[in-house]
């Protein structure tokens, strides 16, 4: 739940920059772009921790992932 905050907000970031860029203001589409960027990377970080925990609860119950070596 919480990642599709972080995407959302991304989104609207990325819109306040290109209006920030369409009045001519580069510093604040700077700013606002920037700060886009790390929600992403919040909303991908918090899919990557679920995913984890999935694995982990998987390898708990005993069955072993098969390896291709």
């Amino acid at each position: 739940m919480i990642e599709r905050v972080w995407i959302i907000l991304s989104g609207i970031l990325l819109v306040l920059a290109a209006f920030f860029v369409w009045r001519n203001n580069l510093s604040a589409a700077f700013v606002s772009a920037a700060l886009g960027a790390c929600a992403w990377f919040l909303s991908y970080r918090g899919d990557m921790k679920k995913k984890i925990a999935d694995d982990s609860s998987d390898s708990e119950d005993g069955s072993e992932p098969d390896h291709e070596d």
